[in-house]
């Protein structure tokens, strides 16, 4: 077995592949709107969300490329959900990963496009899988699957939440509600998504949604972290963003001792999920821990 930075170095590698090669080509007369979906594709990140989908299909046997569209299609509408959080009607980010934003690069109007943009062809290019593969059915399920964690009852409906509230105190359910379908949903669905790609059970299905909501909540936990503790040159985006824009999270409603204490017991929580499935898991423990002691 591989040590797990090579591992990992190898597997990010195979997934900014499959990702990058269902991005559109840059002309016709909405070339403007193709090139600004790009430049925010391209622009970097973990590709964490497509990994997972990739190594859950793996994991539950999958061997054929039927995943591919979806590690693609996920990303897509993960990079839609950045474009518009980073606009002046919402978050007011300059930076994200390092470089302007899609807002400040192509300005208003071509961001919202391109956001909007990607959130459709995240659709068709995940219509795509039904031609690699016997399983219809389970593509069919996938892509309802993706549409209802991004939609209102995921994605969407956890930033719509946090859009109202912004600057107004937060109870503890509602700040739960917020986490788990802004941040936790977006995990929760390519982790899904990978296991019924390969002929999970339903019941191994529910315990993957368990595991990605455990490591969904503490990844957003320990953003709360980062944005008081670490730097915009080591995020590669504004630090304090959620002090400037008067949000509750996790760390000003319970501190951060025990911020970082339910980091760690989430983590050990989606650990002991994983465990429980089929396959060779070693190095998704390891990446779990590693996501959610990140510094950046």
């Amino acid at each position: 077995m591989k040590n797990f930075d090579e591992w990992l170095k190898e597997t990010t590698a195979r997934t900014e592949e499959a990702v990058c090669a269902y991005l559109p080509a840059e002309e016709g007369h909405q070339k403007t709107v193709l090139a600004a979906m790009n430049y925010s594709m391209k622009a970097g990140g973990k590709r964490l969300r497509p990994l997972f989908l990739g190594e859950l299909y793996r994991m539950f046997g999958g061997t054929g490329r039927e995943a591919e569209p979806f590690m693609a299609a996920i990303e897509m509408i993960h990079t839609f959900s950045l474009i518009h959080d980073d606009l002046p009607c919402m978050d007011n980010d300059r930076f994200r990963r390092g470089l302007p934003t899609a807002w400040v690069a192509y300005g208003y109007d071509m961001a919202v496009l391109a956001g909007d943009g990607l959130a459709i062809y995240a659709f068709e290019t995940a219509a795509k899988a039904f031609a690699m593969t016997e399983h219809t059915e389970r593509v069919a399920g996938c892509i309802r699957l993706l549409a209802e964690k991004s939609g209102i009852y995921g994605m969407i409906g956890g930033q719509t939440a946090d859009v109202e509230l912004t600057g107004k105190p937060l109870s503890e359910e509602q700040l739960d509600f917020i986490y788990r379908l802004k941040t936790g949903a977006l995990l929760e669905a390519p982790m899904m998504i990978g296991a019924i790609l390969a002929g999970a059970t339903e019941e191994q299905v529910r315990t993957v949604e368990r595991m990605a909501s455990c490591v969904g909540y503490a990844f957003q936990i320990q953003d709360d972290i980062l944005d008081l503790t670490s730097t915009q040159e080591v995020l590669g985006k504004p630090v304090l963003s959620d002090e400037k824009n008067h949000k509750t999270t996790y760390v000003s409603l319970y501190g951060m001792e025990k911020a970082r204490q339910d980091v760690k017991a989430l983590s050990e929580e989606a650990v002991e999920l994983l465990e429980t499935l089929p396959g060779e898991h070693e190095h998704l423990r390891q990446l779990i821990g590693m996501l959610v002691t990140r510094q950046k």
